[in-house]
């Protein structure tokens, strides 16, 4: 790989996705793109710039091979005991029986599926109108998602009790099968954030967890924006562990671990960072 090759892999995956590919990741790139040129029996990273200029059905490819999609159930876990612990309570309690939840970089879903058994316990009535929207760049992840299927290794942190309710074994017990019970509340679609959202909300909590770490500020500030118009007034929105919304965005308070409100929402709010595809 040359160093116009990695410039114009760098050009193109920002201009494409907002990822930011430092000259730190050179070697991944290379390692994550050559699997690409073997499958395509390319001898260079020149000709895959150019094979890629002249294919565009290939950038699919190309952003499946670079997106990072490292996940698992239940990840962050002060997420899900929030929503349990108080979101839950404040739904039940409030006269809106029309609830919008977004996994907005779901990877092989096992967020919106940690989503979907917490609320399932809660909001199964038929009173209550619950969907969830679990969205991601990568086609491949998506495809694995919508199949719900997991090796036994992949659900260590899937306590016991929702693996009886929302799950079976397969293949012998090597793998777990998430039940149609909470598939049919999760609708799984290809989404660039970068692109154009189809969706028109409002949404009662956005999940956006490790993923503005791969943009820079610009870029961090147009999709938070999106996110906000998108928001209930009383919503919510969870970034990831090492991400943060300070310099970004000053329409957010922070209420907690990584936990955001519109501001004047009306709730207690820890610290204000004003100061510091489908209709679902």
């Amino acid at each position: 790989m040359t160093q116009a090759d990695f410039d114009f892999i760098q050009s193109l995956a920002y201009e494409n996705t907002g990822i930011v590919l430092p000259e730190r990741k050179k070697h991944m790139v290379y390692s994550r793109l050559s699997r690409r040129l073997r499958q395509l029996s390319l001898g260079s990273f020149a000709q895959y710039c150019s094979h890629i200029q002249n294919t565009p059905d290939e950038m699919i490819n190309f952003v499946n091979a670079l997106t990072t999609n490292l996940t698992a159930f239940f990840r962050e876990e002060h997420h899900f005991r929030y929503l349990e612990n108080k979101v839950v309570p404040q739904w039940k309690q409030g006269k809106n029986r029309r609830l919008r939840v977004w996994s907005s970089a779901c990877s092989t879903g096992e967020e919106p599926y940690s989503i979907a058994m917490i609320l399932e316990q809660y909001f199964s009535g038929a009173e209550w109108d619950l969907k969830i929207l679990a969205t991601d760049l990568d086609t491949n992840v998506l495809s694995k998602a919508s199949v719900g299927s997991y090796a036994k290794e992949s659900v260590t942190n899937l306590p016991a009790r929702y693996i009886e309710k929302y799950a079976r074994q397969t293949d012998n017990g090597q793998k777990i099968q998430m039940s149609s019970t909470i598939q049919k509340m999760i609708h799984f679609k290809q989404l660039n954030l970068l692109g154009e959202w189809p969706m028109k909300g409002p949404f009662d909590i956005i999940f956006c967890r490790n993923v503005l770490i791969y943009f820079d500020n610009e870029t961090k500030r147009k999709i938070i924006s999106r996110f906000r118009e998108l928001l209930s007034p009383q919503g919510y929105l969870f970034i990831g562990h090492s991400e943060t919304l300070t310099h970004i965005s000053e329409d957010f308070d922070l209420i907690g671990q990584t936990i955001y409100r519109p501001i004047g929402h009306g709730g207690n709010k820890l610290q204000q960072t004003k100061r510091s595809v489908v209709n679902l």
